[in-house]
């Protein structure tokens, strides 16, 4: 083991003269678990890549505003030299970059870029201006630095994208790029009791005087004393327990009984105490203990730092040389042990439905149309929509698992956008046709048949039959009766109550000759049977009160039996009526019929006036000859027998 870090010492002692001789053109700043260096280089961003990765490293991703401050720092030590640039603006690569065939997405933070090193997209941006929207080619980012502001921490370099350039062409002003190397921990600096100087030289060949954190495995060139007395001592950045970096020597470096505590307090972290003989050792206030090191001073309660993250608890170990970091219910540690994690309590789906998982815990959420129950509302039971004073619905509801649908009692259909109210349907007036052969009665949920005077209904309670009482009417008036006060009625199917069952709305209908009378909510609609003969009357007919001597009106029940129409008109007054306004129809014919008659015998006697009274003319003295006397005067004059030729 000895001769192997005896080998890493001297590999890396080295290649130190080439560190020096780069140390121009580089800055190294390292901070938490990450070191950030500085190049200047004109190169495009692929050669920037490669010359980074050969080191272990990658192009810089700056994910938090706090990276970004650490690059700023190196890009200040790298340009403390050359403040007197002729361009006051400068470009350096780092590791964000889109690749071809990739378009921009404005919705997010890095506007469809990705780190180089991997890893999600951060929140984190700070773009100069929104990049191109552009597929067709690569695009890199780099940093304009302004070197009039680069001290200041409040403006941080803005992000630029543009072609990621090629090997002789980097682009417009690209000056270097910035490189990343993480580490799994680091050393603290090496303090001198001394006259002295320490220079560190990192995994990655960066040298620095002044690192503020040390990376796992660099070289430590401390040395001793100044000019040609000084010594040289080497010392190598180890992790001696987990998560525990220190270096491999103890005590003060470079103590000189000269000085004593009076050089840079011994090297100690915080009380140096001098001996009577020149000699001298570090201490620590109370509460503290003095580190292995015998130079650095750290908490006898190891929790007093807070090492453990926010929700987490710090516990001490025993003799407070370590501790724990405990998690709440509901948490677990992270992959560091320091800190703690949500538990996605609804992966083990402990709930009955839905589970919502909340920081430290879930809670259970029923769905629609049920509610929680049981201990802690875990559980969820059925809510019956359908209770007597909840109901959504005007008529039937029929409750289900989870929902319910409404229902209407026979001569309704449902109605309304949510489907829960009733509306009555109107049998009389149905695509179809009335339902009734004659008269249809309209009701609340229901509807009525009737019959035109000298009908009744059939058995069907729909068709109408010739009642027998009509044909001993038409005979002749009915003698030994009053013919002044008589009762008739037309007879309907079942009478049908109302689907509230309210007496009240019970169908009834009570007609007379001069005045009717029905409830407000009914129609009357006449369809006359097809076996209704002409010598009928049109009107309401009259049936004798014997012939429905056990029928009652005012005392009709309210549940309903047949429906009544009485009538207190005389039957005969109204055949008589009835043949009077037919005697009335044809004399009017007979009268039209004259005197078109009439009309038309004028017009010829006029015509024939005014023939005979027009004048005659010449050609009136004058008459055609007969064809045969023409003939004979045309014969030859010549012949001796008048008549015969020659």
């Amino acid at each position: 083991m000895a001769a192997s870090t005896s080998l890493l010492l001297l590999l890396l002692l080295l290649s130190q003269p080439w560190a020096a001789a780069s140390a121009e053109t580089q800055a190294v700043v390292c901070a938490g678990t990450a070191c950030y260096t500085a190049h200047w280089g004109k190169l495009s961003a692929p050669e920037a890549q490669l010359h980074c990765s050969k080191n272990g490293g990658n192009l810089a991703t700056v994910r938090t505003e706090e990276e970004a401050q650490h690059i700023q720092r190196a890009l200040a030590q790298l340009l403390e030299p050359r403040m007197s640039l002729a361009t006051p603006v400068g470009k350096f690569w780092i590791g964000l970059q889109r690749e071809k065939g990739k378009c921009l997405d404005p919705s997010l933070p890095l506007k469809g870029f990705s780190w180089v090193g991997g890893g999600e997209d951060t929140p984190y941006a700070n773009w100069h201006k929104e990049p191109r929207s552009s597929c067709i080619s690569r695009r890199c980012v780099s940093l304009m630095l302004d070197l009039s502001l680069l001290s200041l921490t409040s403006r941080l370099p803005k992000w630029s994208e543009s072609p990621c350039g090629s090997p002789g062409s980097p682009g417009s002003n690209i000056k270097g790029f910035v490189c990343k190397f993480s580490f799994k921990g680091m050393c603290r600096p090496l303090a001198l009791g001394g006259p002295g100087q320490v220079n560190y030289t990192t995994p990655f060949q960066a040298t620095s005087s002044s690192l503020e954190a040390v990376p796992f495995a660099s070289v430590a060139n401390v040395a001793c004393g100044d000019g040609e007395k000084s010594e040289h001592y080497f010392f190598l950045c180890k992790e001696k327990a987990i998560d525990v970096f220190d270096w491999s020597s103890s005590g003060p470096l470079c103590i000189s009984p000269e000085y004593g505590c009076n050089f840079n307090n011994g090297g100690c972290q915080q009380d140096c105490f001098e001996g009577g003989d020149g000699s001298f050792r570090c201490g620590c206030r109370p509460g503290f203990r003095l580190l292995d090191d015998l130079v650095t001073c750290t908490s006898r309660n190891p929790c007093s730092s807070s090492p453990c993250g926010r929700v987490a608890t710090c516990i001490p170990g025993p003799l407070g040389k370590n501790y724990t970091c405990l998690c709440p219910q509901g948490y677990q540690l992270d992959s560091t042990q320091q800190d703690c994690v949500d538990v996605d309590e609804c992966q083990d789906f402990p709930c009955a439905q839905e589970c919502i998982n909340t920081p430290g815990g879930f809670h259970c959420q029923c769905w629609v149309g049920y509610e929680a129950s049981g201990p802690g509302e875990r559980a969820c039971r059925d809510v019956d929509e359908c209770e007597t004073d909840h109901s959504p619905c005007t008529q039937g509801c029929t409750n289900t698992n989870g929902s319910f649908y409404c229902f209407c009692k026979d001569g309704y259909v449902l109605s309304g956008e949510d489907g829960t109210q009733c509306q009555d349907v109107d049998e009389c007036e149905g695509q179809e046709g009335s339902l009734c052969d004659s008269l249809c009665f309209n009701m609340q949920g229901s509807f009525r048949c009737g019959c035109l005077p000298g009908w009744e209904l059939a058995p069907d309670g729909v068709s109408c039959i010739m009642g027998p009482t009509s044909l001993g009417r038409l005979a002749g008036p009915l003698q030994g009766e009053n013919t002044g006060a008589r009762e008739g009625r037309i007879v309907s199917s079942a009478t049908m109550s109302s689907p509230t069952g309210d007496p009240k709305d019970t169908s009834k209908v009570a007609l007379t000759m001069r005045k009717s009378s029905l409830p407000p909510n009914a129609s009357i609609t006449p369809a006359p049977p097809n076996t209704l003969t002409p010598s009928m009357s049109p009107g309401i007919w009259i049936e004798p009160s014997n012939h429905h001597s056990t029928t009652t009106t005012s005392h009709e029940d309210s549940t309903g039996e047949d429906l009544m129409i009485h009538q207190r008109d005389d039957g005969t007054d109204g055949q008589k009526l009835l043949l009077f306004y037919i005697l009335g129809a044809v004399v009017a014919i007979l009268l039209l019929l004259a005197l078109a008659l009439g009309l038309l015998v004028y017009r010829k006697r006029r015509a024939k006036r005014e023939e005979e009274k027009k004048p005659q003319s010449a050609a009136h003295s004058y008459s055609w000859v007969p064809e045969r006397a023409e003939g004979r005067a045309m014969e030859n004059h010549y012949s001796l027998t008048p008549g015969t030729d020659c």
